[in-house]
This record gives structure tokens, sequence and C-alpha cells, in this order.
């Protein structure tokens, strides 16, 4: 099947407008789930006193945050994403933090608006996999950074690994609400057919070593990590998924009410093996972390 690049882009800038706003309220359970993650990346990097850092599809920031104290006083982070909506959460944040080192800039990581050769490190966490082309992300990122910078980035795991993905999306597709994640085969002007971009696109250790390779990147190393989801009860994974999957929301909110109903309860089924007797959930997850010099 032929895929619309341009099409998929308009419609990934307008969910994540869309869905910022649950971001923002999910910001502290984000901030936790993600922080292994973000950790790791930040000392992959190993920023220095006076480096210029660059995060891309950064949402709101809180791995560049991170580096934004390490770099002081005179170095600084670029806070990056394609919605403006994300960025005002960030900024938010950055203000709470009292951090003044850090601009926040609209980019697009497939075509990055900065001058050849002028930041010393790169993060992106879970967000090379989204992009239409992240062949072309990759040679923009190499292409900021100086000789001898660092790239750490996130993407997930397959999502047989992640049953917090799973099984919402195998709620969906056997109600006939979804397409089966991963079926698609695009072919994008560049080369051979990929998996369409969507969050799992990136899950092979080999596919992405080879992606970094092939932007020109050395001393690349790929790695898994096990991430654990906690959630209080069913009722709040409910809401979280509804917040912060905006396909999922989309699919869901828009059926009869009894159905709703019914989708809720399938799916606390589906989620009690991973459910304690006081109710909480503790649910499997993985990524693939990669690191890399210019």
């Amino acid at each position: 099947m032929s895929f619309d690049a341009n099409a998929y882009r308009d419609a990934s800038l307008q969910g994540w407008e869309d869905a910022a706003s649950g971001w923002v309220r999910r910001q502290r359970l984000l901030r936790e789930f993600g922080a292994p993650v973000s950790h790791w990346m930040v000392d992959a990097i190993a920023p220095q006193p006076g480096d210029r850092v660059l995060e891309l599809a950064a949402g709101l920031g809180e791995t560049a945050l991170l580096a934004a104290e390490l770099v002081a006083p005179m170095g600084g982070v670029v806070i990056s994403d394609q919605a403006e909506a994300m960025l005002e959460g960030a900024r938010a944040r950055s203000a709470e933090l009292g951090l003044s080192n850090v601009e926040f800039q609209v980019l697009n990581a497939e075509w990055i608006d900065l001058p050849v050769a002028s930041v010393d490190a790169v993060l992106c966490r879970w967000g090379y996999m989204l992009m239409a082309d992240p062949a072309a992300a990759l040679a923009e990122t190499r292409r900021v950074l100086r000789p001898g910078g660092r790239l750490a980035l996130s993407v997930w795991d397959a999502i047989e690994q992640n049953p917090w993905a799973l099984l919402p999306a195998r709620e969906l597709i056997e109600r006939g609400l979804a397409p089966a994640p991963g079926s698609a085969r695009v072919e994008l002007a560049q080369g051979p057919s990929r998996p369409s971009p969507g969050p799992f696109a990136l899950a092979s250790s080999e596919r992405l070593a080879e992606l970094l390779a092939d932007a020109g990147f050395d001393e690349v190393r790929v790695e898994a990590m096990d991430i654990p989801r906690r959630q209080a009860s069913f009722d709040e994974l409910w809401e979280v998924t509804l917040d912060l999957s905006r396909s999922f929301h989309d699919a869901v909110l828009e059926r009869p009410a009894a159905e709703i109903e019914e989708i809720r309860r399938s799916l606390r089924e589906r989620f009690a093996p991973y459910t304690a007797g006081d109710g909480t959930l503790t649910i499997p997850g993985r990524v693939l972390l990669a690191r890399a010099r210019a």
C-alpha cells in the first residue's frame, strides 16, 4: 500500500496538539514511569558544563530538564517538539523547577532548523519510531551534532513485551475498531518496505543499529531495559489510557455508552493477571536504548 508521508505528518501534529492536555494532566505519572529511561539517556550523553543539548520530540521535556543543571551555568538545553501545546507544558515544568538555561523551539526532527554542528548532544525519548522518515531524522540529528557529539535515544521494544499497549490494542482489534498493530507495510520514497510509523515501528535492535550506522554514527550500542508500569487501580489505568492514547480515546468514546462499559469490563479481565489483591497493577514494559557518536 502507498504511504502519504505528508498526510501522516499533518495528522500526527494535530494528534499531539490534541493530546497535550492529557499528557500535562498525567505529567507526574509519566515522569516517574519514564525516569529510568531518561536517566539512562542522560548518563549516556555525559553532559558537561558548557554543553548545548538538544531534545527532539521532547513532549514535556523531562529528559532535557534532567540535563539542564548538569550543563549550567554556561551551557543550556533546547527542548523541541512539533506540537506547540506540548512545549507549553514543558515551559511550565521548567519554570516550576526554576531553570534559566532552557530554550524552547517548535521543530520537526526530519528537518531540524539549526546550523550544522551546533549542538554537543541530542536526546530523543520515544520519538524516532513515530516519525514518517526516521532515517531522515537521524541524518538530520547527525548533521546538527558537532564532531564527536553524543546521541542517546529510546524506542519501544516489541508490542508483545508491552502488554499495557497490547491488551487495549487487542480489545479494539477484536471489536473491529482498529487495525492489527504493525500489520500494514508502507513504501517510503527512499527505499524498501518497512513497518508504518508507530510506537513499535523500530522494535528491533538490529534495525535500530542499522539506521544509526547508515546515518553516519559510530560507537553504536543498543540494549534493552525492562520498565514496569504501575497503576493504583484499574480505574486509574483506564483513565490514564484515555488521556495518553488519542487513538484509544477516539475509538472508545465514540461508541455507545453500553459498549464503552463492555470494553471497560473486558479490559479489566484482560489485565487481571497483572492485578494484585489490593487492586494495584504492575504491568511489564520493555524499551530499547541506543547510544552513538557523531
